[in-house]
């Protein structure tokens, strides 16, 4: 089977080859194409690959391209990992929302949205190409904003549009190991948007094991989200939160903590990424240094993961975590975000039913939104692909604040699909972590000026 990874020059495409190296099931994946605009950083990962398959002894292929209907064409799976405007972009997001005291984050509040407005133009022109060149494959969404990148693909390519994040099937996993149950066997009871979700029940067998998490300290106390949130505050609304709802439910403390450091997450990893690249071009890729690009890569991301969400970590800042942590980084990883898409591929591709938490079309799993609206929500995935299967209702504030966030989702996509200005600011300004309507004006004002690719989405054709 042919997969297409959109934005091959990724830092995180390693993680993918990785987990296709271990796959031994038929059919499976053995022709990978990597599509970048920057031919650079396209032979680093293609480096990176080469000493990866290493000592196995059929690793699927690898062709690397600028061209992007050499890649897609043919493809049975398109994986879409591009970020438009690059880590400057994202810097952007952060820094024009902190200058006016609002959060800055690469994918909640007011950052998400700017990134979502310079993303859908380009992520749409890349699915009119899926749909004209490989119009059977089914397209696995890794670009954040997850959800509402999802949402903006779906009049274009229906439901082979799924989109995928590692953290509730990472949370459900760890709440499983904390109790001493197998995760194969846990189902969860999860609600939510992309990066806004809750999960109430862990169910294995007919017994719900939450509530003994709940109420022991030391199960609780293993699970990274008690150092984001504190017991008291998770017993107390009695379900374990994503981990982003910290930027909602302590939001002037995350501002705070990002204000008190001397670079955003984005800054780090810009300096961190820019300086990846120019070592690794500089080293030799071939057989002769093996482990030479890869070791690097290795080091890269253990730092990297150090970073993230230190704003919601007692004692932790960017780019500092135990060695611990940092050693065991990138097999972490492999049952992140690319143990999820290749979880989906063999369930699609060999028909092996499975159950998974993705981004899918709502239709009626959650009354109170509408029907073409993405969620996140627990699945049944076969060669059909992915089914929405029934959940709780989600509690009054629960519900709320999907509302309200999703409308401000959908007014982002319409403003990016229709070019309009208006419907931008409503979407800044509706936001729960955007507190005025001049606060709006000014955000969205500083977006337009600073990341062209914002002010080009706005902007008549």
């Amino acid at each position: 089977m042919k997969l297409c990874i959109l934005g091959g020059g990724g830092f995180r495409v390693p993680y993918v080859y990785r987990a296709l190296l271990g796959d031994t099931g038929t059919p499976r994946v053995d022709d990978v194409w990597l599509y970048d605009e920057d031919a650079d950083r396209l032979a680093v990962v293609e480096g990176i690959l080469t000493e990866l398959a290493q000592g196995h002894a059929d690793p699927p292929r690898v062709s690397v391209t600028t061209v992007l209907d050499d890649a897609l064409e043919g493809a049975d799976f398109v994986f879409s990992a591009v970020r438009v405007g690059g880590l400057l972009g994202r810097t952007q997001d952060e820094r024009v929302a902190l200058e006016l005291g609002v959060l800055g984050q690469e994918t909640t509040g007011p950052g998400g949205l700017a990134y979502g407005l310079r993303t859908i133009p380009v992520m749409r022109r890349f699915a009119e190409r899926v749909q004209a060149l490989a119009p059977g494959a089914f397209v696995i969404n890794f670009t954040n904003p997850a959800g509402m990148i999802t949402e903006a693909l779906l009049p274009i390519l229906g439901d082979r549009v799924v989109g995928i994040c590692d953290t509730p099937s990472g949370l459900g996993r760890r709440v499983a190991h904390a109790l001493g149950a197998d995760p194969a066997e846990a189902r969860l009871d999860y609600v939510g948007l992309n990066h806004l979700g809750w999960l109430r029940r862990v169910v294995v067998g007919d017994r719900d094991l939450l509530p003994e998490l709940l109420s022991d300290d030391a199960l609780l106390g293993q699970l990274e989200e008690t150092e984001v949130f504190g017991a008291e505050w998770i017993r107390s609304m009695g379900v374990l939160p994503n981990e982003y709802l910290y930027y909602y439910y302590f939001n002037r403390d995350a501002v705070r903590a990002i204000l008190d450091v001397p670079r955003t997450r984005g800054e780090f990893l810009a300096d961190q990424q820019n300086a990846f690249f120019r070592q690794a071009r500089h080293l030799h890729c071939g057989p002769g240094r093996a482990a030479g690009v890869e070791a690097f890569w290795r080091q890269t991301v253990a730092e990297r993961r150090a970073s993230y969400m230190a704003e919601a970590k007692s004692g932790a800042e960017h780019g500092q975590q135990t060695t611990e942590v940092v050693a065991q980084a990138p097999e972490l990883e492999i049952d992140g975000y690319a143990g999820v898409a290749l979880d989906l591929v063999k369930a699609i591709a060999r028909d092996e039913p499975t159950t998974m938490v993705l981004n899918v079309r709502n239709g009626a799993t959650v009354p109170g939104l509408p029907e073409d609206a993405v969620i996140e929500v627990p699945c049944t995935v076969d060669a059909k692909g992915p089914s929405p299967l029934p959940v709780t209702a989600p509690d009054l504030s629960q519900l709320g604040l999907m509302q309200q966030v999703k409308a401000c989702e959908r007014l982002t996509v319409q403003a990016a699909v229709e070019h309009d200005p208006d419907a931008a600011l409503h979407a800044f300004a509706l936001h729960p972590l955007v507190d005025s309507v001049g606060i709006a004006r000014e955000l969205l004002k500083g977006y337009r000026d600073r990341i062209p690719e914002v002010a080009a989405a706005l902007r008549a054709p």
